[in-house]
């Protein structure tokens, strides 16, 4: 039997969307939008009541259409959504997503001590980094490093190797393999974005 609750946090949830989707447009777009799209009202009246004309009233319902489906820049992944589909589309073999989260000009590069350790010096692009990752990676665990959301290979307890993510507008722009003692002390294990 379904929950009442379920009902009222699924109607508040989808209030909240749509006056966001409507403080995005100005009030004659609101206007047009609301009454066209949700009341079935004719552009002829609309235009009527905004003092417009009905080819003016239909493009303002157009034009707020568009800026209610658009993603914004606040829609956008944050830094630790990022890498963690980056780092589950590497476990579960996903190369086509690990190429969708990485920018075209991304790097991986190994510090010293990881490089001795035996991860790679350097690897640029999109194509070689995604086909070192695919399908690997089934060890490393969510951790920050020095701040950002990272992952880190632990033995035994310790981290031993961390991978320190750049991100930049939602793309993994480079990683960095760190082994370095005074970076692995500021490895924390993280959830989600909350410290463990």
């Amino acid at each position: 039997m379904a929950d009442p609750a379920d009902d009222v946090v699924l109607a508040d949830t989808v209030g909240v969307a749509l006056q966001a989707g409507l403080d995005r447009l100005s009030p004659k777009e609101r206007v047009a939008f609301v009454l066209h799209d949700s009341f079935g009202v004719e552009f002829s009246t609309i235009a009527s009541i905004l003092d417009t004309n009905p080819a003016a009233a239909r493009q303002l319902a157009s034009r707020s259409r568009a800026k209610v489906r658009q993603p914004q820049p606040q829609d956008a992944l944050d830094d630790w959504q990022v890498v963690d589909a980056f780092m589950a589309a590497a476990r579960e073999g996903e190369f086509a997503r690990l190429l969708e989260l990485l920018a075209p000009d991304a790097i991986v590069e190994g510090d010293a001590t990881a490089v001795l350790i035996g991860t790679p010096a350097r690897m640029a692009g999109q194509g070689e980094i995604a086909e070192f990752f695919n399908g690997s990676a089934h060890a490393a665990l969510p951790v920050f490093v020095g701040g950002r959301a990272g992952y880190a290979w632990f033995h035994q307890g310790q981290a031993k190797v961390a991978f320190d993510f750049t991100v930049d507008e939602s793309a993994v722009t480079r990683i960095d393999f760190r082994a370095d003692p005074e970076i692995l002390a500021t490895v924390v294990r993280r959830r989600d974005q909350s410290v463990r």
